[in-house]
């Protein structure tokens, strides 16, 4: 692909996959290596003596970084040794010795992620990285390499979910641009917190369109991993999820995300009415309580719903708007939108749609799931999670206040009056 040779080298790439590239670069550039390795150990294979191998791994030499065009990577090149016979060493193509600067680190990274899990795209990208110290690579080095993501996707998919307890879930259809046939294909992700207030990506798999079935499958996927019923469940008003989770986690509570209500109900007012009618939806949903937003509510509905009847129509599910007033008030922020997973994967459908048909269903998955897993390492706590454990009891919250607390208050103001 010329694309990767054409890149200016003053382009700067300061979205949020740069941001995520910029902390998975490491390992990214240590599996490559691994691979390498595989294939250099391979070559003597043959050359085993009473069962002794001829060449095997003897540590690493001294970590040292190299600086890219996305800042500082560590990086550990692995050591050989010969048992018997002339000695041997191995040299990386992709890290030579003495290097300390990448030529297009910038420009390929994103490839490796977005473009390169394909044979072709990935040889193509990694030789990029380091120009033509980089042509040594073979196509056996590039499929280890393609291997030992799958093989991590794979283990994601099995990991024991069992020994934490999941109070909230935010789920979403991130779609691309890839089609089968005339179907177009979406990535049904699943973002999970524990007891702890510690957020973690529980689930990447494909789907068409956002169906019941498709998403059925994915909640199946996770009870059998050892996922407890959760105690809310926030996401858009696909419905083809909320079925699903009402078949498989009934007791599960449900919060419709704002932010996704918010577009689809001023897409179907005039532009020019589009910002007081924001402004409007905005007061009920930062309302100080239920009572308060329900009127606000109402009154959008009353002030729209004769010129506009399509509009305050999709505000039908109003108990499912406005359930997060009955959690703490503290995870208001974080419940009422699916916020973690739209800022996650923003990226994802801006490339994807720029690639149009270049990636496939196994290239989209794996590179969503590494892009998922370098950012979670970056996502902070849950604001206010020493609440969790009382969600978990399933302690009574009215207007994000423990009620033995609203009572509480309302004794010290009467014994004050």
């Amino acid at each position: 692909m010329n694309e990767v040779r054409k890149i200016n080298e003053d382009v700067k790439f300061e979205d949020p996959l740069t941001e995520v590239i910029r902390h998975g670069a490491r390992d990214l550039i240590a599996k490559a290596v691994e691979a390498e390795l595989a294939e250099c150990l391979l070559l003597f294979e043959e050359q085993a003596l009473k069962g002794r191998s001829r060449v095997v791994r003897n540590g690493h030499h001294p970590e040292r970084t190299i600086q890219t065009g996305i800042g500082q990577v560590e990086v550990k090149i692995p050591k050989v040794r010969s048992q018997f016979g002339e000695a041997v060493s191995f040299q990386s193509c992709l890290v030579p010795k003495y290097v300390r600067k990448t030529k297009s680190v910038e420009a390929s990274l994103p490839w490796l992620y977005l473009k390169g899990i394909s044979q072709g795209q990935m040889k193509e990208a990694l030789e990029s990285l380091l120009g033509v110290d980089a042509k040594g690579l073979s196509s056996s080095v590039i499929s280890r390499l393609k291997q030992a993501w799958r093989d991590e996707y794979h283990a994601f998919r099995k990991r024991d979910l069992s020994k934490k307890q999941w109070v909230y879930l935010w789920a979403d259809g991130i779609y691309s641009g890839l089609r089968a046939e005339d179907t177009k294909l979406c990535a049904l992700v699943i973002i999970g917190v524990d007891e702890y207030g510690k957020k973690e990506l529980l689930a990447i798999e494909d789907g068409v369109r956002e169906s019941t079935q498709s998403w059925l499958e994915v909640l199946r996927q996770l009870e059998d991993q050892g996922m407890n019923c959760p105690k809310l469940a926030i996401g858009d008003g696909a419905l083809g999820f909320w079925s699903a989770l009402d078949q498989k986690y009934p007791e599960t509570r449900h919060q419709r995300c704002w932010v996704h209500k918010t577009k689809n109900v001023l897409n179907s007012l005039p532009k020019k009415i589009q910002p007081r009618a924001k402004t409007m939806l905005h007061d009920v949903y930062m309302a100080e309580g239920k009572e308060g937003a329900q009127k606000a509510l109402n009154l959008f509905i009353k002030t729209y719903e004769d010129k506009y009847p399509k509009a305050t129509k999709k505000l039908e599910d109003q108990d499912s708007l406005l359930t997060f007033y009955d959690f703490p008030a503290k995870h208001w922020q974080s419940i009422r939108t699916t916020n973690p997973i739209e800022s996650t994967f923003a990226t994802i459908r801006h490339r994807t749609k720029k690639t149009k048909g270049c990636l496939s269903r196994d290239t989209m998955l794996a590179m969503m799931f590494k892009l998922g897993i370098a950012a979670q390492s970056k996502w902070r706590k849950l604001r206010g999670f020493d609440h969790l454990a009382k969600v978990i009891l399933m302690t009574k919250y009215v207007d994000g206040i423990e009620v033995a607390n609203q009572q509480l208050q309302k004794q010290n103001q009467q014994h004050a009056a």
